[in-house]
């Protein structure tokens, strides 16, 4: 009697679980991403208060303190790409960054317990954790599509960005609660030992050589590979100077949204929470609804009302200048709310694009290559829309930057994006050398 009844209730159980988290190999790998970014966000409050109340750093250290964390990205992506492709043990590297950062992290309320530590060992910490967070990032392209099929794609990316999006509603509120009643120092040993439950984790995935793929042969480390295939793929081309468009006006626009919201619009920290807040609910239900529109309106498509969606709504943050406030908190409250989808279902189906048009031997390549322009692109963005905010004014800029990155459209507009269906097969015809 006992037999016959348990299947219904596996079944029912199952339904409430993703067909991709009941393999044990994803899950591993889900739940290592995961537990990293809820430590993350605790770090991104941590660390800069850590810098302000116990070494006294001004606004000019704690830029440096920004710039430490973000340099890496310019100065190792294409070099630590090229070797992670060379490197067969790509899930091997991912874990030793982990152990990595949680030892730099733990050596923080070390340094701070014994009354040494200092702004130096912060920019040092930020600067080698960063540079571990490069070459994580890389190295896990390459496990990604060795644990998931080309047919997946979207839903993995939509359970891997879920679960971001979640931890910047969680992350935050939980950072908080850790600095205010365990003090700043050991809310960074949360983060620590969340790279330690990451490492362990991914340890737990399977043997290396059933997990991923082989080391490509040839000789050299062939750094100019993964930015000629992008220059030669058309998809690929299009996609990157269409987010970098997209990332260069919309940095312009995140240097001066705080600044707008709190001086010329007059709401308070809270009220500024809570508006920020929107835009993770909105990233939540991106990660919820963008499979089914994919599978509605076809991939490109979806990209193409993504590229539309993340950027549009916020106009309404310059048109609300000036405004009763309930207006002026309904128009931020909508543009966050539509922002926050936009960007997750961008993330996701550009994401998945780029994942299947790279060929797997050279993933880490063109990773690197990609960090490489967009992550430079949004401290030249930052700095543009401070200059122009003291030029023009910071409501002009503000309208510069939300018409702007709509432009970011007009470079997947003309190619074949917009007809496809499906994920395409791999441009190997961009490939050279």
């Amino acid at each position: 009697m006992t037999g016959t009844l348990t299947p219904p209730a596996v079944d029912r159980r199952r339904r409430w679980v993703p067909e991709l988290l009941r393999r044990a190999p994803f899950r591993q790998y889900w739940s290592a991403q995961t537990v990293s970014l809820f430590g993350d966000q605790i770090s991104a409050l941590a660390l800069p208060l850590l810098a302000v109340l116990g070494t006294d750093a001004g606004p000019a250290e704690m830029g440096y303190l920004t710039a430490a964390a973000l340099i890496p990205n310019l100065l190792f992506s294409l070099l630590l790409g090229a070797w992670i492709d060379r490197y067969p043990h790509k899930r091997r590297v991912m874990v030793l960054a982990d152990l990595g950062r949680a030892v730099l992290l733990a050596a923080v309320p070390v340094a701070y317990l014994f009354g040494v530590l200092s702004l130096g060992q912060l920019y040092v910490v930020a600067f080698l954790t960063g540079t571990l967070a490069v070459l994580f990032e890389v190295a896990h392209s390459t496990l990604f599509v060795s644990l998931v099929h080309r047919k997946d794609y979207v839903d993995a990316n939509a359970l891997t960005n879920g679960s971001r999006a979640m931890s910047y509603v969680a992350g935050p509120s939980a950072g908080g609660i850790l600095v205010q009643t365990l003090t700043a120092p050991v809310a960074l040993l949360a983060d620590a030992v969340s790279y330690l439950v990451s490492a362990l984790f991914l340890a737990r995935i399977g043997p290396i050589r059933q997990t991923e793929p082989a080391s490509p042969g040839g000789r050299g480390l062939g750094i100019g590979q993964g930015l000629t295939f992008v220059a030669r793929s058309p998809i690929l081309r299009s996609l990157l100077l269409g987010t970098t468009t997209l990332n260069l006006f919309n940095y312009m626009f995140s240097a001066l949204f705080v600044l707008y919201a709190s001086t010329e619009l007059g709401l308070s920290p809270g009220l500024l929470g809570l508006v920020i807040g929107a835009g993770s609910v909105g990233a939540l239900l991106g990660a919820a609804v963008t499979g089914r529109l994919v599978r509605r309106l076809g991939i490109g498509r979806t990209v193409l009302v993504s590229f539309v969606l993340f950027p549009a709504p916020l106009v309404l943050v310059p048109l609300a200048g000036g405004g009763p406030t309930p207006a002026v908190l309904g128009a931020l409250f909508v543009a966050e709310f539509l922002s926050g989808l936009g960007v997750m279902m961008l993330d996701i189906t550009v994401g998945s694009l780029q994942t299947a048009v790279i060929p797997e031997r050279l993933l880490a390549r063109v990773t690197g290559a990609k960090r490489t322009v967009n992550y430079g692109i949004r401290p030249i963005g930052a700095v543009l829309g401070g200059s122009l905010g003291a030029a023009l004014g910071v409501r002009p800029t503000l309208w510069i930057a939300t018409v702007g990155a709509v432009a970011g459209l007009l470079w997947v507009l003309p190619t074949a994006i917009p007809k496809l269906r499906e994920l395409p097969e791999p441009d190997d015809h961009a490939v050279t050398g």
